[in-house]
């Protein structure tokens, strides 16, 4: 049976789980654990997504991200392959670092956002990484510690996890760490590891008994939602993908997209290639990355190498084009 498609759209909060390959260690000691967070703390701000959660156990870690204006796939791609690079590098070995493919799970945020946070954040101490609340409250590479104010990240939201528990910070971090120990005795948490109604309903007893009152259920595991959630992303899904198709049908490639760009904002189409500060060039190459990245579905180094600039250059003029096109109402195919 064929994998299916991941599922990802701007805003989406997702679950990222990666583990090694045959379940061997991809953290060996702290200078690894440093390396990842460092490109954590380079590839995540670049992409503009944010992340609630994270976790670093010895063979396998977990993020709980919400996406920005790039694709998860495309931030996935570059946050394992250069750390693989290095640690293959560093520890003199070769081949594959990871499983072939990692588990993406598209969440419901309410009411799976703190319990997620909870999930993650518990993950050092289920897996014996930590011993106690108080050590895990004080390990460097899971986002417990840096809620609690004992480290900071540039690509960890700590102020929205917060925020939902008190406006006073001191209060907010002591309502948090209650939470988290309540956490504890629930154990291992199969369930909020994707799944749609089938998981987040309690398991095939609810599923039964919501069967016996006629109610509709829709189970995917690359979604943790209930029901109409889960019906929602599909739909959007499949909407996505058949605009993906209508584009390849029309033989809307890169080059194609640059001349609508210039089509739009009346100027040639070497200027929309040319580097520079213009205003007008600007805004064209910002709708152009904007258009390439969501509607074409491009990494962002490609785009860049086209370009001529960095894949960072890249995620910026994306955000910038999506409010571009949003404030003038641009599409990149006509109705």
């Amino acid at each position: 049976m064929p994998r299916q498609a991941r599922i990802d759209a701007p805003g989406a909060l997702q679950h990222i789980i990666v583990r090694g390959i045959e379940r061997k260690s991809i953290f060996f000691d702290d200078k690894d654990r440093d390396n990842f967070v460092a490109r954590l703390s380079v590839v995540l701000p670049e992409s503009t997504a944010r992340c609630y959660a994270w976790a670093l156990i010895p063979n396998h870690f977990h993020l709980l991200l919400r996406s920005g204006n790039v694709p998860i796939s495309t931030v996935m791609r570059r946050l394992l392959t250069g750390y693989a690079v290095s640690f293959n590098r560093r520890h003199r070995r070769h081949g594959q670092l990871f499983q072939n493919r990692y588990k993406s799970i598209l969440c419901q945020q309410d009411p799976y956002l703190l319990e997620l946070v909870r999930y993650i954040h518990l993950n050092p101490l289920r897996a014996g990484v930590v011993s106690n609340l108080d050590e895990l409250g004080k390990f460097a590479y899971s986002g417990d510690a840096a809620i609690l104010g004992r480290y900071r990240h540039p690509f960890q939201d700590v102020d929205t996890i917060l925020g939902l528990f008190d406006r006073n910070l001191a209060a907010a971090r002591k309502k948090y760490s209650a939470y988290v120990q309540r956490g504890i005795d629930r154990g291992h948490r199969p369930e909020l590891i994707g799944g749609g109604l089938i998981r987040s309903a309690g398991g095939w007893a609810a599923v039964k008994g919501l069967r016996r009152t006629n109610a509709r259920l829709k189970g995917d595991e690359r979604i943790l939602g209930d029901n109409n959630f889960v019906n929602a992303v599909l739909e959007a899904a499949q909407e996505q993908l058949e605009h993906k198709y209508r584009l390849a049908a029309r033989g809307v490639d890169f080059e194609k997209v640059v001349q609508r760009v210039a089509a739009v904002f009346g100027i040639e189409v070497e200027q929309v290639l040319a580097a520079g500060k213009h205003p007008p060039t600007v805004k064209a190459r910002s709708v152009l990355c904007y258009w390439a990245v969501r509607e074409l579905g491009m990494n962002g180094t490609d785009i860049a190498q086209k370009l001529g600039c960095s894949q960072s250059s890249v995620s910026k003029s994306a955000k910038r084009g999506e409010a571009i096109a949003s404030e003038n109402n641009l599409k990149l195919m006509k109705s």
